[in-house]
């Protein structure tokens, strides 16, 4: 892993409101808040989750025909990674000079598909899209939006101020999941979500969080703490903003489930809270941090280091893509070596020729 990186750097949480349903417009608002971002030197920016176009929280507020034409809408106006827009993304992201985890509804790049997908897209510096991170395992009746994610997106990269990882809302409790990018060498963390709620209960009943004391039933405020201070990482976590108006082309009524009304935090690896939650506003929050942070956090706790007992417990992941067709006789087998000829000779006790004439048999056999 590199070692030169920055001592101290900026996290940023774009609590930003998209343009609802609305690629170009929301397009043109992530581009003047990721400047924005660069004119206050932030070397990381998150956005929210699904903020391009926004989260669906019509899903359970309106008809199956309704429901249909909605996603429909959504579709068109998503992310596809070979989509102009991420061009023009990137093009701002290169001019601010910070590295930017957006959140997107992501249209499917394999063939055929449209399904959409609850994704994050990681972009350096330069304003390349790096790479991308789909939800697992959409929560609920998100299962009806989302189809789920790949196991190799379960991962992180390097960047000039720490290796970068990400996951969208309920993934930040998921054990193995968190495991899995602190494996991996995890230093900053954008953990996304669709608002900030008060849970009555359980978490099956939630409503939108009026202020910020909603933290004192809110799963996410001691999940995002937690998860910093269990994996030693530098934590941006972005919540969703969405205002009272009603979004062009919707009618009263049919945004349910409206937990939009931010929450975002920005936390150090000892889990404290150095910024937010900042409620009911759009606003762009930042905060400044230094790896020392971490290093005083790890020389008391170090879960990748003498805290760990792999001999223990250890982890499985899984990584690739599952694709729909499959080579079952592949082309490139290995040929068989003279080596082994002769070892299967001897242990059958036939000729060599034999063995290479059987080979061949069965290679031209397919």
């Amino acid at each position: 892993m590199p070692r030169d990186v920055a001592e101290t750097f900026t996290l940023g949480a774009a609590q930003i409101e998209p343009e609802y349903h609305d690629a170009e417009g929301t397009l043109d608002k992530t581009c003047r808040w990721i400047e924005r971002a660069g004119d206050r030197g932030v070397d990381v920016l998150v956005f929210p989750e699904t903020y391009f176009p926004g989260y669906p929280y019509w899903r359970r507020s309106t008809s199956i025909a309704r429901w249909t034409d909605l996603m429909v809408d959504l579709g068109a106006n998503s992310l596809h990674v070979d989509d102009d827009a991420v061009e023009t993304i990137g093009e701002a992201v290169a001019d601010a000079n910070c590295h930017l985890v957006l959140g997107t509804n992501e249209v499917d790049d394999r063939r055929g598909s449209e399904t959409l997908y609850n994704s994050l897209f990681f972009f350096d510096r330069s304003g390349e899209l790096v790479r991308r991170h789909r939800k697992l395992m959409p929560t609920h009746d998100e299962r009806t939006i989302w189809g789920r994610g790949d196991p190799e997106h379960l991962t992180t990269h390097d960047t000039d101020v720490g290796r970068l990882g990400g996951l969208v809302c309920y993934e930040n409790h998921m054990t193995l999941s968190k495991a899995a990018l602190c494996a991996d060498g995890e230093e900053i963390h954008a953990a996304v979500w669709p608002g900030f709620w008060e849970q009555h209960g359980h978490p099956g009943d939630k409503t939108r969080a009026d202020s910020a004391a909603a933290r004192d039933t809110c799963d996410i405020y001691p999940a995002v703490r937690e998860y910093a201070f269990e994996t030693q990482s530098f934590v941006a976590s972005c919540s969703a903003y969405m205002s009272d108006d009603v979004p062009e082309g919707f009618e009263e009524g049919e945004i349910g489930f409206g937990v939009g009304n931010g929450g975002s935090m920005l936390v150090n690896p000892a889990g404290i809270v150095k910024a937010g939650p900042a409620v009911g506003e759009e606003t762009l929050l930042t905060a400044e941090f230094d790896r020392d942070e971490r290093r005083a956090t790890k020389a008391y706790f170090d879960a990748m280091g003498h805290y760990a007992r792999w001999d223990a417990v250890n982890l499985e992941v899984r990584d690739g893509r599952p694709e729909p067709v499959h080579d079952h006789h592949p082309d490139d087998r290995p040929a068989l070596s003279a080596a082994r000829a002769q070892t299967l000779a001897e242990e059958y006790d036939v000729s060599v020729e034999t063995v290479e004439a059987v080979a061949e048999a069965v290679a031209d056999d397919g």
